[in-house]
């Protein structure tokens, strides 16, 4: 049964050595951040699942332990997630896993085992909510940490440039995140989510299969798009 869930977006911006010069800028995002992880620990679960878009090669598990880094970012910050050892040939985390790894370092996570579940863009809505299901089935109480981004389409600077639809569709995701509807959530448009470059959308999805049936309310913490690109943060509880 799913206990409690947040969604955060996984910018490597959050990282204040990545952001630099730049990081002041993002303080209030992280500061909903780390209270939507609070929410988290506070729910008590027997296991905490992160989920979050991944290529190919991310695609599936992530053990605890699990290694990563933002050196591709230009700054020597390892992370990893959970408490434990990566197995030797274990791959780097997904740029997501990497930053939620580091959230939940900051917030000195220990209240359960962490693992990692990557999941593809292409997924259908209905495959992401079978997902879903499956994982809010894996133990009497399990908690989501929902990593994933809104359009990359919402300003002229943005990374995918400005596409007229996308505050449309952040503003739809948004509602729903802040409302637990998981209706509304499996109702986004998977083509429109691709055109305006939602990475959220499939990993939004997969938090409507496991909150079906689990009763909780939703609350909208942050919602913003300071690059050009969506970022909300909000939880299930």
């Amino acid at each position: 049964m799913l206990a409690a869930a947040a969604v955060c977006p996984a910018p490597p911006l959050l990282v204040p050595e990545v952001a630099a010069g730049a990081a002041p800028e993002l303080d209030p995002l992280r500061a909903a951040c780390s209270d939507a992880v609070g929410v988290l620990a506070a729910a008590r679960p027997e296991r905490l699942l992160v989920v979050g878009p991944a290529d190919r090669d991310g695609r599936g598990p992530h053990p605890q332990g699990s290694a990563g880094s933002f050196r591709g970012y230009g700054v020597d910050v390892e992370v990893r997630l959970g408490a434990g050892d990566s197995a030797p040939g274990m791959p780097d985390l997904p740029p997501s896993f990497a930053v939620a790894a580091w959230l939940l370092a900051r917030a000195h996570w220990d209240a359960s085992p962490v693992e990692g579940l990557g999941i593809g863009a292409p997924l259908a809505a209905d495959r992401c909510a079978e997902t879903g299901r499956q994982v809010a089935a894996g133990a009497e109480r399990v908690a989501l940490l929902i990593m994933g981004d809104g359009s990359a389409c919402r300003s002229l600077k943005a990374p995918g440039y400005l596409d007229e639809r996308a505050a449309g569709f952040d503003a739809e995701a948004a509602r729903a995140l802040a409302a637990a509807d998981t209706a509304a959530l499996l109702a986004l448009d998977e083509e429109l989510a691709h055109e305006v470059q939602a990475a959220g959308r499939p990993v939004w999805q997969v938090l409507a299969g496991a909150g079906e049936r689990a009763g909780l309310e939703g609350r909208l913490l942050y919602d913003d798009a300071p690059y050009g690109v969506g970022y909300f943060v909000a939880t299930w509880s």
